[in-house]
């Protein structure tokens, strides 16, 4: 593909999203399905550009939601299965959602016991989530399994009555990790739990399985895979969102300043509103050609047009000074980008862009309108 031609050619800021490298994605998870019958989902929680979800229920068995506009979303542009969790469900939405969806999960056995009776009428098949209390990672903002955290049944909080209710289980405690830590929440999962899970069907093992990144071991994930499908006769479910658009996508934005007295750069496009991740995280986004602080000969403070004195994507080098109307391309920006977007400060949100072979065009752009319906 002749992506510098597309990078210099599409208005910015714009989210460029390539069905080729989704495809390619969605091709190593098609193997897996194939190789071991595990079902895998999209979590749309982190991927939700609905004009590819024909492509994605062409190769995974459907989709996953965190509430009532997703399972929609889905169930009006995707195929195959529809499943849906959350933390609490609104009384008003679950009407609808029982009408949308094939399974629903529960947060806790109090909203099992208010809101399954109703979805078991409907045919839906019925999850509760557990938290296995082992934390794998150091994002605490990102950890379920964080002390105090409101996500999961804890294994004091079990109760054997909703055995009658559930048909399986959920859990989701990963974020872009590998498969050895799932397999140390798998066990962690087993020693507090392995006693019910001969007594339901399915079993969920949630997203952030970093599964189409290099280096990932695929072999480890099939063990555990029939491991769970051997020993305690299961389905088993996958809802990896990263795996499904990783490197699949790229925030293109110019250059509106280079700052004459300091090594600051302003560019069109804004950590705080469309890439909150930066700030979250907190990481450092790939740029394409750059390279860290100090490596080449050029280096600048990438940052972007609010207010917010914090608004800095990060420090990087060029090869070559860079000057206004410059085009700079951040990579991996497929994933909870376009889902976490805002407009604060007024901000315009990036166009929406897909590109198959080297032709683009824009499938989404927002304007004024869009920003004063929010407010």
């Amino acid at each position: 593909m002749e992506w510098e031609k597309i990078w210099r050619e599409v208005p910015t800021p714009a989210f460029v999203i390539s069905r080729e490298l989704l495809e390619r994605n969605l091709q190593i998870l098609r193997k897996l399905r194939e190789e071991t019958g595990v079902k895998i989902l999209l979590a749309q929680k982190c991927f939700s550009m609905y004009r590819f979800y024909p492509l994605i229920s062409e190769y995974l068995d459907g989709f996953a939601a965190s509430g009532y506009y997703e399972a929609r979303l889905a169930k009006e542009h995707g195929g195959g299965e529809n499943h849906v969790f959350s933390p609490a469900y609104r009384e008003d939405e679950f009407a609808e959602l029982i009408g949308l969806c094939d399974h629903i999960v529960f947060n806790s056995v109090p909203q099992l016991k208010k809101f399954a009776p109703r979805a078991r009428e409907r045919g839906v098949s019925i999850g509760l989530r557990l938290n296995p209390e082992h934390s794998t990672q150091a994002h605490a903002i990102y950890d379920p399994c964080a002390p105090d955290s409101r996500l999961g049944v804890r294994c004091r909080d079990w109760e054997d009555s909703a055995l009658e209710l559930i048909d399986g289980f959920h859990f989701h405690t990963l974020c872009e990790q590998g498969a050895d830590a799932l397999a140390e929440t798998l066990a962690a999962l087993e020693s507090k739990f392995g006693d019910l899970l001969p007594k339901v069907k399915w079993l969920n093992l949630g997203g952030g399985h970093h599964i189409t990144k290099s280096g990932y071991d695929l072999k480890l994930l099939k063990t555990l895979i029939e491991h769970l499908q051997q020993k305690y006769r299961l389905e088993i479910y996958l809802e990896p969102g990263e795996a499904v658009a990783l490197d699949a996508g790229f925030l293109v934005s110019s250059v509106l300043e280079v700052q004459s007295d300091q090594p600051n750069v302003i560019l069109d496009a804004s950590a705080a509103c469309h890439m909150p991740d930066v700030l979250e995280m907190p990481y450092t986004p790939p740029v394409i050609g750059a390279a860290a602080q100090g490596k080449k000969a050029h280096n600048y403070i990438l940052t972007g047009p609010t207010c917010l004195a914090g608004d800095v994507i990060g420090r990087y080098s060029f090869d070559s000074p860079l000057k206004e109307g410059d085009r700079v391309v951040f990579g991996d920006m497929a994933i909870y980008t376009m889902v976490k977007t805002n407009t604060f400060n007024g901000m315009p949100l990036p166009k929406i862009i897909a590109t198959e072979g080297d032709e683009w065009q824009i499938v989404n752009e927002f304007d004024y309108d869009d920003f004063k319906r929010r407010l």
